[in-house]
């Protein structure tokens, strides 16, 4: 049977950049996922430790060919600038530093946007993986899969990739918290593509607390770019079409439950702009599952489901 995701053969040129903010426990996972990118010529690894306490620096300077970059401001949008301001490379992946994703993941989407009449922005498919999750949370996300999506989202995976030309959009990225959902209103639908790979693996979080925390997140993000979640429209409607019997139903008020109160608890922190980071933590703590081996009903799909959303 033929691969339908083949290795990397010839390593098609590219930049990944990685904003890491107190990453250690993560940032050697990420790296070895780009072990066969990391010896490339063609291909620039950076990785910008950004407003960090920990070792993070320390571990990324271990793997040959990552370029390591430090800043003493906790900001996404500025590390991701200071890496665009580091490579000369085209296309780019913008990727969160724990965020598990394959070397031919990446190629496949620097492929895709190298090509004659290429879209402008892309990301691998991804999957959630939900292993060790409380169930209100594997119960939010059971919901959310079961939600048809009627766009091409580029957000709510943890990575993003865009073209030079698409970078003409933007001279940089502003301090915006959603950067993944101002980036996506960049481009028009037929601009973009989510590209068929070995699925990028994005982490659950694993308790309810957690999971509140990003979404309040997410709600302050849209709030502060004037805009709507980019996922809400019709999605009440669409839930409500998911409902299949008493499970399915359970699922759903548990979904409507959980952006409810994620809502409410998002008003005070409009404003407090990225440098206040909500990152989940409970994945980052020992014990926490490893994303090596994911069994399939363990994980939904990302382009169905949006990761952290």
């Amino acid at each position: 049977m033929t691969d339908p995701f083949p290795p990397a053969g010839g390593v098609s040129a590219g930049a990944v950049i990685i904003p890491a903010h107190n990453e250690e426990s993560v940032i050697a996972r990420t790296l070895e996922g780009l072990l066969p990118l990391l010896s490339s010529s063609e291909v620039d690894i950076i990785v910008v430790c950004n407003g960090c306490t920990d070792g993070t620096s320390e571990v990324a300077r271990r793997y040959p060919g990552v370029t390591v970059l430090d800043s003493p401001i906790g900001s996404k949008p500025a590390a991701m600038n200071m890496g665009d301001s580091a490579t000369e490379r085209w296309p780019r992946l913008y990727l969160d530093a724990d965020i598990q994703v394959e070397a031919s993941a990446v190629e496949a989407v620097f492929r895709e946007l190298s090509r004659p009449g290429a879209p402008l922005a892309s990301r691998p498919s991804s999957i959630v993986d939900t292993r060790g999750a409380s169930f209100p949370v594997r119960s939010y996300y059971r919901a959310r899969a079961r939600i048809p999506e009627q766009a091409t989202r580029l957000w709510g995976a943890g990575l993003y990739a865009v073209s030079e030309a698409g970078h003409v959009r933007f001279a940089g990225f502003p301090e915006v918290t959603a950067d993944d959902s101002w980036f996506d209103g960049l481009f028009a639908e037929g601009e973009k593509t989510i590209v068929e790979t070995v699925p990028a693996r994005v982490q659950a979080p694993r308790t309810t607390a957690a999971l509140l925390q990003i979404l309040r997140r997410h709600r302050r993000g849209y709030v502060e770019l004037a805009t709507a979640d980019p996922g809400s429209q019709g999605r009440g409607r669409a839930l409500l079409g998911t409902i299949r019997g008493l499970p399915s139903a359970l699922d759903a008020l548990c979904y409507t439950a959980l952006a409810a109160a994620a809502r409410f608890q998002s008003r005070p922190m409009v404003g407090t702009g990225t440098q206040q980071w909500e990152k989940d933590t409970s994945t980052r703590a020992p014990g926490a599952p490893p994303s090596s081996t994911l069994p399939g009903t363990a994980s939904q799909p990302a382009h169905t489901t949006a990761a952290t959303r």
